[in-house]
Order: C-alpha cells, then structure tokens, then sequence
C-alpha cells in the first residue's frame, strides 16, 4: 500500500515591502511521503517571495500555487499562471538535473531554482556551465542554517507572517522568526 501525503494548512500574511505587495494567502501544502519539512518549508518562502509576481508580472490576474512536485516531475513545486493558462513562474526546490530545468525554462517566461542542502555547491559546480544558455533561469542558494530553522516553523496547521524587505525573508509563526536571504547564483 502506498503512502499518502501529508496535508498541511496554512495562512500567510505576506508584507512585501520591495515590491508594495500585501496579501493574505490561504494555502494547502500537500508533503509528498518522502519529502521533509525542510523542502516544504522552503516550497513555502519561495512562494513568499515570489508572490508579488501575481500584481508585478500578471496585474493581480494569475493563479499562484503549489504543484505536483515530488510527485510529479512535469510539475512545478509552485507556479505562476496567467488567466490564459501561460505558465509565468516556474519554481524548483531542490537540486534538480540540467534536463528537466531546460525543459521547465521551454515552458515558461521565468524559472526559479531555490537549492538548500549542505551539498548545493557541489551540485551547483557540477551543473552550472550546463545551465549557462538558459537566459530565464535564476538559481538561488538558501543558507543552511536558515533552511533547517525553517523546517522548526513547520505544524499541521500555521499562521504565519511573511515580510520580504531589502531581498530578506523574515517568516514568522508568532513565537519564532527566521530570516532568510537567499545568495544568487544565477
């Protein structure tokens, strides 16, 4: 018997001060069996930083959501949709193969990778020369120490505040808060 996804709830104040973007977000997390709170952590903040992307790049008419992910690798982790369907946004976690990035930036206008493991930079100087080409790619590496205190802020259900000011992610559920200030690569 297969295992089933975890679901997970949560609201999300989001105070964009770079772009003047404020919203609330209602979300369901589905985490694949074998993904870790981390990863759906950082599925989280890169929406939150990419959600002022739905007025800045769509004029408030898009779909902003979670994917398939993990469970389907044609899929995004989270993605940006116009009214007319066109895939906007493309978000990876993780660190994912050349091929399927290339792929991901033939579909959409701009892909976002966010890798945070403690081996990301070995990834990313095994990949890197592959990815050179892919003009609407942009790579991010999220500290370690921030992902895995991420991945503490994680509970079934959460009300969490997001504040994006000077390319910093501050998330905070109330009690605690990580500040998150991905390094670009790309």
């Amino acid at each position: 018997m297969a295992l089933k996804s975890t679901i997970f709830k949560a609201n999300l104040s989001i105070a964009d001060i770079d772009h003047a973007y404020y919203a609330d977000h209602t979300l369901t997390l589905a985490r694949h069996p074998s993904e870790t709170d981390e990863r759906m952590m950082i599925r989280l903040a890169a929406l939150a930083f990419n959600a002022h992307r739905v007025q800045t790049d769509c004029g408030g008419d898009a779909t902003l959501a979670f994917g398939a992910g993990l469970s389907n690798p044609d899929d995004p982790d989270v993605s940006l949709r116009d009214f007319t369907g066109q895939t906007r946004l493309w978000i990876e976690v993780g660190q994912p193969e050349d091929k399927p990035i290339a792929k991901a930036c033939s579909k959409a206008d701009q892909v976002c990778v966010y890798c945070f493991h403690h081996a990301a930079e070995v990834w990313w100087r095994g990949i890197e020369n592959k990815l050179t080409r892919l003009n609407n790619l942009s790579v991010f590496r999220v500290p370690t120490q921030a992902s895995q205190a991420l991945a503490a802020l994680a509970q079934r259900s959460m009300q969490l505040q997001a504040t994006v000011q000077e390319g910093t992610l501050m998330l905070s559920d109330g009690s605690g808060t990580v500040d998150l200030e991905p390094l670009r690569w790309k």
